[in-house]
């Protein structure tokens, strides 16, 4: 793409989530946003933008570099067959991605026959605590990684109200604590030890407001002996004054130290033997969601189109997520480990 060439972005979806990825785009010099979609027009104006009900006529009109699809699972099949049919150049869309695995399968498919680069959302491993952490373990800081835990603590969780004053859909979702929670951290996992081995899962409704889990331990294993640790429970907390800027605690173990991630976004690092610690990353200073992680996300988006840099996140990659999302249900149904196939 010409660099002095503005790159076009419209948006479908204008709920709840949305705000996040419209204020990161209009921060982006090299960005010029040229429309919202959503079925309440009242939304998609409330933008600022050219607003739109339907996504064809938003795309015959604006012919945009970069779809930005901020829909719920339900409505991402049809959206994207649509972005597909228009020959948009470049579709982002978020997590959950799909409603299961042969639909992600299929649209991956039609993305591809389509010749358009499709890019799921999954923009926790563009949180900068996380990206701290990753360059610790590639420079070797705390040796052989034994072990990593995460321990999601939202506290958001208790109560006939559960998530009515945000994302009230996450009541009805039938698989909920890894399809639309854990799988963040299964992508992270991997971002940061590579591909998963096999993995277990013993999960748990404790809500009865809600229709699908919202606690459980999930364990993974890695190349190299390595093993993983997602204890998840949406009813409990942690220390933090907002609870949703890293939603738990993690520990990353090795034989030559301890990287630790507090709820202030802080990054820390002991020594094996030593009782004192160093700051990799100060706590974190963004008002907004998740250390600034969507723009992040897009950002890197963005540069791949100006520079040509590689992608993380395409569809086709993301699907290793979901294949281990599948692994992980049916071995909470069976109650056994489940080795997982090489891609």
């Amino acid at each position: 793409m010409n660099a002095s060439k503005f790159i076009r972005v419209a948006c479908v979806g204008a709920g709840y989530f949305s705000r996040f990825h419209y204020e990161s785009w209009a921060r982006m010099d090299m960005v010029q946003q040229v429309g919202a979609c959503d079925l309440d027009l009242g939304r998609a104006r409330a933008t600022g933008l050219a607003a739109y009900e339907k996504i064809d006529t938003m795309l015959a009109e604006t012919r945009p570099d970069i779809l930005d699809i901020v829909l719920p699972p339900t409505a991402q099949a049809e959206t994207l067959t649509r972005a597909f049919a228009a020959a948009a150049p470049v579709v982002i869309c978020q997590k959950p991605f799909c409603r299961n695995l042969d639909e992600a399968r299929q649209m991956v498919q039609l993305a591809k026959d389509a010749d358009v680069t499709l890019i799921v959302h999954e923009n926790f491993r563009f949180q900068p605590w996380y990206r701290a952490i990753k360059s610790a373990l590639d420079a070797r800081s705390i040796g052989e990684v034994h072990q990593i835990t995460f321990r999601l603590r939202p506290g958001d969780g208790q109560g006939p109200d559960a998530y009515l004053d945000r994302q009230p859909y996450f009541r009805d979702m039938q698989r909920f604590l890894i399809h639309e929670t854990a799988v963040h951290w299964i992508d992270t996992f991997r971002y940061l030890l590579g591909e998963p081995t096999a993995v277990y899962a013993d999960l748990r409704q404790m809500n009865p407001a809600i229709s699908g889990e919202d606690a459980g331990y999930v364990l993974f294993d890695f190349d190299g002996g390595a093993r993983g640790l997602f204890d998840g429970n949406r009813h409990l907390d942690h220390s933090s004054d907002n609870l949703r800027r890293t939603m738990g605690e993690a520990l990353v173990e090795g034989t030559g130290g301890t990287i630790s991630l507090l709820g202030d976004g802080s990054v820390h690092l002991r020594a094996f033997g030593s009782q004192k610690d160093s700051i990799l990353l100060p706590p974190d200073s963004w008002s907004g969601f998740g250390g600034d992680c969507v723009h992040g996300l897009q950002s890197h988006v963005v540069s791949s189109l100006l520079n040509g840099t590689a992608l993380e996140n395409t569809a086709i990659e993301y699907l290793q997520v979901l294949e281990i999302e599948e692994a992980l249900y049916a071995s909470a149904s069976t109650r056994q480990k489940v080795t997982l196939g090489r891609p």
